[in-house]
């Protein structure tokens, strides 16, 4: 059983530089005293910002490596085969295809709750800007990755099995829910990384994926997502200048489909 990854909301604490004068015959000015303070905070704030991010990457860079060494390695090539005998072999059953829909929901609900008035970091252009430049990015890796690694499903039905473009979909969703409302609640975050694992575990309970496909599918996922957060002000800058944009058209590519996506908002 795959356990559900848990999003934790981190507290950004801000220090504020203030003076205060006591006579308002003999005023001194500190400007300059405090220039060189305020320009230390910054780079301070800057650094630690950058190590965040740093930081971040670290599950999900584990996760994908995690995923190539099992591709070789006898020991995690075993218990992926155990993983199967307990959950399909020793349990015949029927697929189901929640997966399909499930994969979306997350970024569903980023839509869902700015709708029922619960704002989140971005406006309509800018979130599904970002959303579809996720899925682009991680929509292309793992596509090129599958033609190049070839590993046959476990039902023996395609080799395109790793990595996991189901669980790629879904992480990006989940990360994408996460990035939008972490500010108003940590609990939006775990609900959408829930529902990714959910949707993970479903690709081995359908016998689609083994669990090697699955971790780095999911760490991907995050990973381009997080890609996305970070490149997109430039891009907005160089397309819309913060201007108003109500039609965005994007090119996609998603297993094995390229495309154009349309998106109109009719709101403000």
């Amino acid at each position: 059983m795959i356990k559900s990854f848990k999003i934790f909301l981190s507290l950004l604490l801000s220090v504020h530089l203030w003076s205060q004068s006591s006579d308002s015959t003999n005023v001194r000015d500190f400007s300059d005293t405090v220039k060189p303070f305020a320009s230390l905070k910054q780079s301070l704030a800057e650094m630690r910002e950058k190590n965040r991010q740093i930081k971040s990457l670290l599950l999900p860079a584990g996760l994908i490596t995690y995923g190539f060494i099992a591709l070789e390695n006898d020991g995690l090539r075993n218990l992926d085969n155990r993983i199967k005998e307990e959950i399909w072999t020793e349990h015949p059953h029927k697929p189901v295809t929640i997966d399909n829909y499930l994969q979306y929901a997350p970024a569903a609900a980023v839509y869902g709750l700015n709708a029922i008035g619960i704002k989140g970091k971005n406006n309509f252009r800018d979130r599904t800007m970002i959303y579809l430049l996720s899925n682009a990015i991680m929509g292309i890796t793992v596509q090129s990755l599958k033609k190049i690694t070839r590993i046959q499903r476990p039902d023996g039905f395609g080799t395109n099995a790793f990595p996991s473009g189901h669980t790629g979909t879904a992480f990006v969703s989940a990360e994408f829910l996460y990035q939008e409302y972490k500010d108003v609640s940590p609990w939006y975050g775990i609900a959408g990384y829930a529902m990714a694992a959910t949707t993970a575990y479903l690709r081995m309970y359908n016998n689609r994926h083994w669990f090697r496909d699955l971790a780095p599918g999911a760490g991907i996922g995050i990973i381009s997502t997080k890609l996305a957060y970070w490149i997109y002000p430039a891009i907005r800058q160089k397309l819309f200048k913060d201007k108003p944009v109500n039609t965005i058209v994007l090119p996609f590519y998603q297993n094995n489909t390229m495309g154009l996506s349309l998106v109109h908002s009719f709101g403000r």
